[in-house]
């Protein structure tokens, strides 16, 4: 879902289980997260971009994609 996000967590070597443990969410709430069927708060997303460490804009590491094309 969301592919920038996903290409940053490769790159740091971050699984999404590690997230989910350092968000202190259980894996299934982030995975639901991730894959958008439950809503990210502007607070997790901050959280997330602190976390994998990146200087990228918050729209640009959570832009949506869908069947392989940004939204």
């Amino acid at each position: 879902m969301y592919r920038n996000l996903d290409a940053e967590l490769k790159r740091k070597d971050i699984t999404r289980g590690e997230l989910a443990r350092k968000m202190k969410l259980t894996p299934s709430t982030m995975s639901l997260k991730l894959n958008g069927k439950s809503e990210i708060s502007l607070k997790e997303a901050m959280q997330i971009k602190s976390i994998i460490g990146v200087d990228i804009p918050i729209e640009e590491l959570f832009r949506e994609t869908v069947s392989g094309s940004a939204v």
